[in-house]
């Protein structure tokens, strides 16, 4: 995509030369190698690689050793990858070491099938590493954002979530609403029944909340006994009836300690809301829920 007048000079190249080409197009055959297996799993892996060895043709067609430090980000949604290549010293000594590398890997790839063989097999097993590794990442982002107990996401997804909801109302005013939900007197539950059956009334609880959700809804544990649903495409009149019905698939559901209720505090986003504001104003829903007897829905417009 670019680069800088100092490799241009050293490589005698111009931009017309390198500009929208691929950087490989200045590697011979042995070094694209070296950067297959090297460069693109750690790139991939670590977002960076430093001090890489690879020699890159100049205009000339000569090798020229250098140190390269890659690094990989987004920029408006476009990945991009930063190369800093920091020329060798002694410049002939390594000219000679690399032509004579090159030429033996050379020609173990175009002479010799069994090397043509192993190293395709590399090649494989490189790839398979790396895939190996790139799911054992996914699977560790998932465990980052799931809360262990529940199954259900952790405040950290949750608050990511959010802030991706009021970007949506900035950039197309759709609404949502948002519930804080919190199991009445769980603190009886727990001293009376052991904390491990209080462990599984709030598995309990978040199955009847998954059941009773919409595919686009969000449900997270935010720690304790509280939940936090987030319901795109609904305003305050529809939050408070689907509230109502999740507030009566709590009371009517069957647990081993007797009667469980939750109280319901809701918030309906509006243009004057941040992420602390719309929290502030379920919360405070929720705390008159549980003023005036618990076991029920209050929506913030009705205080």
């Amino acid at each position: 995509m670019d680069v800088n007048h100092t490799f241009l000079d050293i490589m005698g190249y111009s931009r017309e030369d390198l500009v929208q080409q691929h950087f490989e197009s200045i590697m011979s055959t042995a070094n694209k190698l070296i950067f297959h297996t090297y460069f693109y799993p750690f790139i991939n892996l670590n977002g960076h690689v430093e001090e890489m060895f690879i020699s890159l043709r100049d205009r000339k067609g000569l090798a020229i050793p250098f140190l390269l430090n890659g690094r990989r980000f987004e920029k408006e949604g476009v990945e991009i990858i930063d190369c800093i290549l920091m020329q060798m010293g002694k410049r002939i000594d390594y000219e000679v070491e690399i032509r004579t590398a090159k030429r033996q890997i050379e020609e173990a790839y175009w002479e010799k099938d069994q090397a043509l063989e192993e190293l395709q097999q590399l090649h494989a097993e490189i790839e398979q590493k790396q895939q190996e590794l790139m799911d054992l990442n996914a699977d560790l982002l998932k465990l980052s954002v799931t809360d262990k107990l529940t199954g259900l996401n952790n405040r950290r997804f949750f608050e990511d979530k959010l802030a991706e909801q009021i970007a949506l109302y900035g950039k197309i005013q759709q609404p949502f609403s948002l519930y804080i939900i919190d199991i009445d007197h769980f603190k009886k539950v727990n001293d009376t029944w052991g904390h491990p059956i209080g462990d599984l009334v709030l598995v309990r609880l978040a199955e009847i909340l998954q059941s009773h959700v919409r595919s686009e809804d969000m449900v997270a544990r935010l720690g304790g006994e509280e939940f936090v649903l987030i319901l795109p495409n609904l305003d305050a009149a529809e939050s408070k009836r689907r509230a109502e019905d999740l507030r009566l698939a709590v009371e009517r559901a069957t647990w081993e300690t007797g009667d469980i209720t939750v109280s319901i505090g809701i918030a309906t986003y509006s243009p004057m809301d941040s992420d602390a504001s719309i929290l502030k104003k379920a919360d405070l829903a929720l705390y008159a829920s549980k003023e005036n007897g618990r076991n029920r829905i209050t929506h913030i417009m009705d205080l």
